[in-house]
């Protein structure tokens, strides 16, 4: 295994002393005592908690039911900091089978544990809501009543005991294997360019190089690779699809959005009306910047990879990593000094794995463990403007995890779609600071061309991922998918998302094998959406509000997953469930485009 120690500082590039993550806040080692004990008493726990409660739970006072409650999140949240130690240690080298072993074998482990108190929660949905709400008169049950309400949701798609056991078991032989399957296959494959053999990470960076060739080679490789494995990711595809088509059914989910929307505590008419409202927007938002990025480029149409090329007058800078990690600090305390210090024991403590590695998971992440810990942040730092963002971004999440550790294991978790709200909100007040320091009017069209592509990455792209997300679920019902079948759905959505302005080659219809979202959590895309209408919003709040909105906002953080959204966003004045809301949203990213064509005709 591995030394996941402290580990020597990395150079990459000119990019400075890149950090990397120490895995030891959670466990010394995969063969520490320390692990090793943690794993014995969760078994030992777990057993004597069904020996003294199972069967018994509808008899316990409101006091006696809130202590059984602390001593199950006492278990649940050790069994998270083993299974986080785990994925971490899997994300740093993927390619590794001892690694990939050791996080198996802790998945099998956690899970066996886990079975024997899963009767716990099917038994407190068995109770009446009288009894219930009859018990929570005692504070120590009190104290869960968040928790409580968000399990009872899923009541009506709950199933036997025996059922919910077999499928709880069953998990990590079923879609836990197919995902490692699709995370190891993608941390394996290698993209030829320029004679050399490029991970993910890094040829997905070529396609925001300087040089038109570059990107095109780098395109194109893509393309052939994926596509020579696609009869790999279409049958993780069709599997998983026909996996959760099956549980749906019987748990009673109507559509297969169903079961997230209910996990992210939203209405589904609330999530039709943003993908209705941002199909309908496509014409003025991407269709029309992509005809104007055509403009400055110099061509008819664009090709599909110069979607997010440089723009002619962008500086070709790489941003060392120190001033990366000064831009964002800096924003967030011209916001909140509060917030500057929740984000900077992530760069001061080791939080942090920033360097592009063979082996290691693509793109970016934050992890929030436990509680009893703090959360971690994986990045593939290339010292892009982009990779900026994705550090403001990341760190957003970090700090709402922070923030929100107080509420326990069981309460600190938010659902996905509020989950992106700190994570957007991190990326705008860096953005925004970046564009208030830039005096050169050229420089500045740039910048705000560049956060208008990402908007529409957060938004116009991913609410496209979402519709082909739906249309490959729903045609699986009546059978297998062929790849070539996977990748017209997807030209199709991608087609009318982004519009006439951009030309698509054949290779780009395997695309859609990379995107780990449909692997690992089907339906979560159009959280970001969400997440970027919302903090849009927020933001236009912000802008006119008076003193307290900044803790206001932290108070938002600080709730975790105490509230839902109407709860949360009522002190600012916003409404999710409100169609109108989604357009502000929206129209926040159509100003943006005004000003950039109101700039190109007074150039």
């Amino acid at each position: 295994m591995p030394d996941t120690g402290s580990s020597a500082p990395e150079s990459q590039d000119n990019l400075g002393t890149l950090p990397t993550w120490d895995l030891r806040d959670l466990y010394p080692g995969p063969d520490s005592a320390e692990l090793k004990a943690d794993l014995a008493r969760c078994a030992k726990d777990a057993k004597a908690f069904r020996a003294r409660h199972q069967g018994d739970l509808a008899d316990l006072d409101g006091d006696a039911l809130g202590a059984a409650v602390a001593a199950y999140e006492t278990i649940q949240e050790t069994l998270g900091r083993i299974g986080s130690y785990a994925q971490l240690l899997y994300s740093e080298n993927m390619s590794d089978p001892a690694v990939g072993k050791f996080y198996q074998s802790m998945q099998e482990s956690t899970t066996d544990i886990s079975s024997e108190i899963l009767f716990f929660t099917l038994e407190i949905n068995r109770m009446d809501d009288a009894v219930l709400t009859a018990k929570q008169d005692a504070p120590a049950l009190a104290r869960y009543a968040p928790w409580l309400r968000d399990l009872r949701a899923f009541r009506a798609h709950q199933l036997s005991d025996d059922l919910e056991r077999l499928l709880h078991e069953k998990y990590v032989s079923g879609r836990a294997a197919w995902t490692r399957l699709f995370d190891e296959t993608m941390a394996a494959v290698r993209f030829p360019l320029a004679g050399e053999a490029l991970t993910s990470a890094e040829i997905f960076n070529k396609m925001s190089d300087r040089d038109g060739k570059v990107r095109a080679e780098a395109a194109k490789s893509i393309g052939k690779v994926l596509g020579e494995n696609q009869r790999v990711f279409a049958l993780i595809t069709n599997t998983l699809a026909k996996d959760k088509s099956i549980e749906d059914g019987w748990r009673g989910y109507a559509r297969p959005v169903s079961s997230q929307n209910l996990g992210n505590y939203v209405e589904d008419e609330v999530v039709e009306a943003l993908v209705g409202a941002v199909r309908d927007a496509f014409p003025r938002l991407s269709h029309r910047y992509y005809a104007l990025k055509a403009k400055w480029m110099g061509v008819e149409q664009l090709p599909y990879w110069d979607r997010n090329a440089p723009l002619p007058d962008e500086k070709d800078r790489l941003i060392p990593w120190d001033e990366a990690r000064d831009t964002v600090l800096d924003a967030y305390a011209a916001f909140s000094g509060n917030l500057a210090a929740a984000g900077r024991p992530f760069f001061d403590q080791a939080w942090i794995d920033a360097p592009v590695r063979p082996g290691k998971a693509p793109g970016a992440f934050a992890h929030p463990t436990v509680p009893s810990a703090h959360p971690y942040l994986l990045l593939n730092y290339q010292g892009r403007t982009r990779d900026v963002m994705t550090l403001a971004h990341e760190l957003g999440h970090g700090v709402h995890q922070v923030l929100a550790g107080h509420q326990g294991h069981l309460m600190a978790d938010t659902p996905l779609t509020l989950a992106e709200t700190a994570s957007v909100f991190g990326e705008m007040l860096t953005f925004q600071a970046m564009l208030k320091g830039e005096r050169d009017p050229v420089l500045r069209k740039v910048m705000l061309a560049s956060k208008v592509e990402d908007m529409l990455n957060t938004v116009v792209r991913q609410i496209a991922m979402h519709n082909f997300e739906t249309r490959v679920h729903d045609e699986r019902k009546q059978g297998e998918l062929l790849a070539e079948r996977i990748g017209e759905i997807w030209m199709e959505t991608q087609k009318e998302s982004l519009g006439p302005a951009l030309r698509f080659e054949d290779e780009y219809e395997h695309y859609w094998a990379y995107i780990p979202h449909f692997i690992h959590v089907p339906f979560y895309v159009y959280a970001y959406a969400f997440g970027d209408c919302l903090v849009n919003s927020l933001y236009a709040v912000y802008q006119g509000a008076s003193e307290g909105f900044a803790e206001k906002y932290l108070d938002m953080l600080k709730a975790g997953g105490t509230k839902r959204h109407k709860e949360l966003l009522a002190p600012f004045g916003l409404d999710a469930s409100d169609p109108a809301f989604w357009s502000k949203g929206l129209g926040v990213i159509a100003g943006m485009i005004d000003e950039l064509e109101a700039m190109e005709q007074g150039a």
